[in-house]
């Protein structure tokens, strides 16, 4: 803020009036960002008033108005300037599918899309390498998140992700939590030697709205579409000839045995034997949130052991992001100095000491494993520690007395 310039000033000296009254008009500018306002202020220094006087007065009040006035004006064309702080991360929740063998998805190289209601985009990139936190105005958002992307059928691609709309008011914080479901679903077949025998020359064309593959007799993966209609057609000699159709939601997994009735070659009778449910879910994983945090496959991520100081003998898991710890500062960039500590966070991106876990590397091999002065390639790697939960080591949540860890 600053005075502009000061004008209309009558004094004794410039007025033929007796018993003058002197008036000041100051204008100031005050910025904000590119929008700029203006305040008049008015200063009267008045010994006596007279009737001779009013001609002045009158003119006054009327400078004065339009001041008051254009400053009201501009008032309207202001922005609000409200923000407020968008915060977005993982429920660490069951991750279900059809078989122990799928790998689970690494929440870092998820897709993430946040958009305004205006459709414009704020961020689209990996959640790894998103900000912490985001500065937005006021308003209503769209926040997504996929493992991938899933525009056509594909073997052996499950799709997670979740959609929400938030609205960040403004000086608050809207933590929005996102819990990653299956969007997609599969279908497996299983062709029974009769089959082949009746069919040597046939092909299974596996059809849905989004297209269509070639499902072999030797193939053995899952074969993943959008939710709706999916249809087995076989193709033998020439002709096409549509077995079954089934509608699908999202995570479910149908498998189909095909076999050919006895007088198959007669009556070109296929037997279809659908499993015994359209949704198998049965193998189930866990990323964190386990009632057992003594065990690996349900360790607790950083944003969960926060909040669980006091806990001893429990599984952590998390990226390396630092090391070099002290009661004020994290250093996140190599080449580091200090042995005896690492950091922790819930995102290989995080640069926010407040965001971490402070990791204590007691004397011996989990050191030497674990130190970023010997292994400065561990910088951006996860990691599964196993150890207690403290409420403050170098000023922030940490682990201490570490019994195990494992990098996948």
């Amino acid at each position: 803020m600053r005075v502009l310039r000061e004008f209309y000033t009558l004094s004794n000296a410039a007025s033929p009036i007796k018993n003058p009254f002197c008036i000041r008009i100051t204008e100031i500018r005050i910025s904000y960002g590119r929008f700029t306002d203006f305040l008049c202020t008015a200063t009267i220094s008045r010994r006596t008033f007279a009737a001779q006087n009013e001609l002045v007065m009158r003119n006054f009040f009327l400078l004065f108005s339009c001041a008051l006035l254009a400053l009201s004006c501009d008032g309207l064309m202001m922005p609000d300037g409200r923000k407020g702080t968008l915060r977005i991360h993982f429920q660490e929740a069951d991750f279900t599918t059809t078989k122990a063998a799928v790998a689970l998805p690494d929440t870092n190289a998820f897709i993430l899309h946040v958009s305004d209601a205006s459709g414009n985009t704020l961020y689209k990139g990996s959640f790894g390498a998103a900000p912490a936190s985001m500065e937005v105005p006021a308003g209503n958002y769209t926040v997504s998140a996929v493992s991938c992307e899933f525009d056509e059928p594909l073997f052996d691609c499950p799709q997670w992700g979740d959609t929400q709309v938030v609205v960040v008011k403004a000086g608050e914080k809207m933590e929005v939590t996102l819990c990653c479901a299956q969007l997609n679903c599969g279908m497996r077949i299983r062709m029974k030697p009769e089959f082949l025998t009746a069919y040597p020359d046939g092909l299974i064309f596996l059809r849905s709205a989004g297209g269509k593959l070639l499902y072999g007799y030797s193939e053995t993966r899952t074969a993943y579409f959008k939710t709706g209609n999916i249809s087995a057609v076989l193709s033998d000699g020439g002709r096409e000839t549509t077995l079954f159709t089934r509608r699908l939601e999202a995570a479910q997994i149908l498998t189909v045995t095909m076999s050919v009735a006895a007088n198959a070659q007669e009556s070109g009778s296929i037997h279809i034997q659908v499993d015994t449910t359209r949704t198998y879910l049965s193998g189930s994983f866990t990323i964190g949130g386990g009632d057992a945090p003594g065990t690996e496959e349900k360790a607790y991520s950083v944003t969960q052991a926060q909040e669980k100081a006091g806990e001893e003998d429990v599984w952590v898991y998390g990226y390396i992001v630092g090391g070099d710890l002290s009661s004020s500062k994290c250093s996140f960039t190599a080449p580091f100095t200090s042995r005896t500590n690492i950091a922790i966070a819930a995102k290989s991106s995080c640069k926010d000491k407040e965001q971490c876990l402070s990791v204590q590397l007691s004397k011996g091999d989990i050191r030497d494993a674990l130190n970023l002065v010997d292994n400065p390639q561990l910088l951006g790697r996860m990691v599964y520690l196993k150890g207690d939960i403290v409420q403050a080591y170098y000023g922030i949540p940490g682990i201490q007395n570490l019994s195990e860890f494992r990098i996948p």
